[in-house]
């Protein structure tokens, strides 16, 4: 009879380049990894134990670099995977016993991205603001190009943040951007490709992996259509532009410019609404390091609606404790 392999965990995390694996890992009570879509930064939390007072406390501003997965495991894929690079935010020392918790958010948050600017472009292109924007805050941009050659007459960030104004462009054109290891990633949300076309993997989940899970459906306000405005300069007077049904139809807001941005934000507040009627949470009791979130999921062993529905990811925690424990927190809704 072969014997069963141990499921173990591993780890790996550099403080400005140096690996501290080794040194930390008898000391790990706690590291939990949050990796959120769009404007929201990743955030990373390590508590260390310190009760023989011989740990260093990090500078501000240190980069932490992380690495997590299963160094064996009958039931896990194993590896380790790359999760992106943190600077620390916040450290607190605390006892007893005496605990040091570090608090990093992703690197590519800079204080500069959120600093409220003014700019306007007229006849441009959505790919040419957004290197623009990407430019002045040292990133390098990735944009699929239906997107980047979409045209824009004419658009203004006024006393928007650099971040606040991309959280706007996504939403306009049901698109998520993403900052990622130096990249500003605009892409469609639900697309199920990198910006280069690649497919990203569909991840396969059994009811086996799961611990707990949490399935909702959500009644459906009765808006079948959504109306948006805009602004007639030859005709000098406001006009509607409505996809789906006009009776009842939800009304933004906002009045765009031209005839093809309120199309484009009432189509994209359309397809929102459409993925708006189920959510799915679940809690993987082994982790996995490969969800991440816009991958698609595909799940088995539950109610036939749930197995049946392609599942997009929307937010994950990873979380690692000190008893070699490793779990992973999926909240997803439903894919286009």
């Amino acid at each position: 009879m072969s014997e069963k392999i141990n499921n173990i965990a591993d780890w790996r995390v550099t403080l400005d380049g140096k690996d501290l694996s080794d040194r930390l890992r008898p000391r790990l009570v706690s590291l939990s990894l949050s990796e959120k879509r769009g404007d929201e930064a990743d955030q990373l939390d390590i508590v260390l134990n310190d009760t023989d007072g011989m740990l260093g406390i990090p500078k501000e501003g240190a980069v932490l670099k992380v690495q997590l997965g299963w160094k064996q495991g009958a039931d896990v894929a194993t590896g380790l995977i790359d999760k992106g690079s943190f600077k620390v935010d916040d450290v607190s020392h605390s006892g007893p016993p005496d605990q040091i918790t570090i608090k990093a958010r992703a690197a590519d948050f800079t204080s500069k991205i959120r600093n409220r600017r003014e700019q306007s472009w007229k006849n441009t292109t959505l790919g040419a603001v957004l290197k623009d924007v990407a430019g002045r805050n040292g990133l390098t941009l990735k944009v699929a190009s239906d997107l980047s050659s979409i045209a824009l007459p004419s658009i203004s960030q006024s006393r928007e943040s650099d971040i606040a104004f991309l959280k706007r462009l996504g939403r306009e054109h049901d698109a998520v951007a993403t900052i990622k290891d130096k990249h500003l990633i605009f892409a469609r949300k639900g697309a199920g490709t990198t910006t280069s076309g690649k497919a990203l993997p569909t991840l396969t989940i059994r009811r086996t992996d799961g611990d707990r899970h949490n399935w909702q459906r959500q009644k459906r306000d009765g808006q079948e259509g959504v109306s948006a405005s805009w602004h007639d300069k030859k005709g000098a007077k406001r006009k509607t532009f409505t996809v789906g049904k006009e009776d009842g139809a939800k009304k933004l807001r906002k009045v765009y410019p031209d005839e093809a941005s309120a199309k484009r934000a009432a189509i994209a507040e359309r397809d929102r609404l459409k993925r708006a009627p189920a959510t799915f949470d679940m809690k993987l009791a082994l982790g996995r390091a490969d969800a991440i979130p816009e991958a698609r999921v595909k799940v088995s062993g539950y109610k036939d609606e749930i197995d049946a529905t392609t599942w997009l990811i929307s937010e994950v925690t990873h979380r690692l404790d000190k008893s070699g424990g490793f779990t992973t927190d999926v909240k997803m809704e439903t894919a286009p």
